[in-house]
């Protein structure tokens, strides 16, 4: 039997934190109907045919909801939800405490006189205003109601208004206690429950003659516990709803803030993204050059390059840089830097190691992060090219003597998973009218999704186009890539064609 009491103990609890917004709109309404029809017999009948108890109740709730509707309209005011947000001032204060304090003076005007005493939801004002705004707040609105009621005596008078006082006060208390937080829908009809029976307890303790005092308690008990605690529960589920709302739009805020820096910063990393790549196509004499960079996203990591060694030789990069976005492209910027300061020192083979054994020491073991890259030096007296390929797709080559097209060597070691890697150097001659394809995967991949058959389409547009200078090959190339309908990867190329 316990069991079963401390089981629906917490299922109430877990309905009144008002998660669900529906049904409690639903008890909201019903809670008005039923105030609205008691206010039509009243005016039909002077008196409902009940007893003076359920008469009692159905007033003080329709009074309640009153006080809710004019409660919903104070909760959009700009002093309310600064004082939710905790931007207290002496401003905010004082009308709020203005404010709760007439909403108790309404609840004292529009109470019942029962056997000379009066059965109101006064107390509602302070405690909200306690409950949301601390001490003062609940003391000020308090006051106010607290010394209405006592000016307009009656043998309830003194405990009456000292009960008002005190809800207000103790509310207060219970919001620094909380630390200086609302404290939600269910603590909140909790606290009144528990005021509105110290105020009858006070009643008793003070009114008198006692034998009235037991009287009235007698039949105010229910009415005006079961009408306060209902009138802060609809009156805590607004604060909770206002106190979700404001919560939303400051995440929504910070989510627009950082999606905005976020934005910035790749804006300023595109600039120096960009800044690594050649600013114009290079003149290499005796060779027609063109190239192609689209970046999937703001930051591309993807990157060739053409580098003066000396007057005859020119160093060529391609490389695709993978892992996220942010890290591929600091290890882009970081690989480029280190081949463009160390490529007049050493041959391609050596330069490959030599970054490798850097970057494999900063990247760690971090298995999605590598790259993948072809080096080379392109003599441009003998048309010789000498490269290393350390997994990078291989290029393709056009022989125009056979009208043939093949692929350079590939590799299988990429750079930065391990130290101390060897790479094998590779010697070509081209000639007259050979034509060198530089890509990265992206290029194969936008293909495939056109046709799946990326590379062959790839190696058709060279064997049909190969007559045409770099730019128009490029081009058309191009053309074809922008064709498929997302960009799963960056797109580089460069195309080389002997005079």
């Amino acid at each position: 039997m316990q069991d079963r009491i401390i089981e629906k103990f917490y299922k109430i609890r877990e309905y009144l934190r008002g998660d669900e917004e529906v049904p409690i709109m639903y008890i909201h309404a019903l809670l008005a109907v039923i105030g609205s029809v008691s206010v039509l017999l009243i005016l039909q009948f002077n008196e409902l045919p009940l007893s003076n108890m359920e008469h009692t109740l159905l007033v003080l709730l329709e009074k309640a909801c009153v006080i809710v509707v004019i409660a919903y309209v104070i909760s959009r005011l700009s002093y309310f939800g600064e004082v939710l947000e905790g931007k207290f001032t002496i401003k905010n204060q004082v009308i709020l405490i203005l404010v709760f304090g007439a909403i108790s003076i309404f609840g004292t005007y529009s109470g019942i006189n029962i056997f000379g005493a009066m059965a109101n939801v006064r107390d509602m004002g302070p405690m909200v205003a306690g409950l949301i705004g601390g001490p003062i707040m609940g003391l000020g609105a308090g006051l106010i109601g607290g010394l209405y009621r006592l000016s307009l005596g009656g043998f309830t008078a003194v405990p009456c208004a000292i009960s008002t006082i005190l809800s207000g006060l103790l509310a207060g208390i219970v919001f620094i206690i909380n630390k200086r937080r609302f404290v939600g829908i269910f603590w909140a009809v909790i606290f009144a429950i528990l005021m509105e029976s110290l105020h009858l307890l006070l009643a008793l303790i003070i009114a008198k003659p006692y034998a009235k005092a037991l009287l009235v308690v007698q039949e105010l008990t229910v009415p005006v516990i079961v009408a306060n605690a209902m009138g802060i529960f609809i009156f805590a589920f607004i604060i909770s709803n206002l106190l979700r709302e404001k919560e939303t739009q400051k995440e929504r805020d910070l989510y627009f803030d950082e999606l905005e820096r976020k934005r910035h910063e790749l804006k300023v990393a595109n600039k120096i993204q960009k800044s690594f790549l050649p600013d114009e196509i290079p003149v290499i004499p005796g060779f027609d050059i063109a190239t192609l960079n689209i970046p999937t996203n703001e930051v591309g990591s993807d990157f060739y390059d053409f580098i003066q060694l000396t007057g005859d030789k020119v160093g060529i990069v391609i490389a695709d840089v993978a892992g996220d976005s942010f890290p591929a492209s600091l290890l882009m910027a970081l690989s480029h830097t280190i081949l463009k300061g160390e490529a007049k020192n050493q041959n391609p083979s050596h330069l490959l190691r030599y970054l490798n054994n850097l970057i494999s020491v900063d990247i760690g073991p971090e298995p999605e992060i590598f790259i993948t890259i072809l080096y080379g030096e392109l003599n441009t007296k003998t048309r010789c090219f000498n490269y290393v390929n350390a997994a990078h797709n291989p290029p393709l080559i056009y022989r125009n003597a056979t009208k043939t097209l093949d692929e350079l060597a590939s590799g299988n070691k990429s750079l930065g998973r391990l130290g101390n890697i060897e790479l094998e150097e590779h010697l070509i001659k081209i000639e007259t009218g050979d034509i060198l394809l530089f890509y990265t995967d992206g290029v194969i991949k936008a293909l495939d999704e056109i046709c799946d058959i990326g590379e062959e389409i790839l190696c058709e547009m060279i064997m049909e186009n190969h007559e045409l200078p770099s730019s128009k090959i490029v081009e058309i190339i191009k053309n074809r890539l922008v064709q498929s309908e997302t960009n799963p990867d960056d797109l580089v190329l460069a195309v080389l064609k002997v005079d």
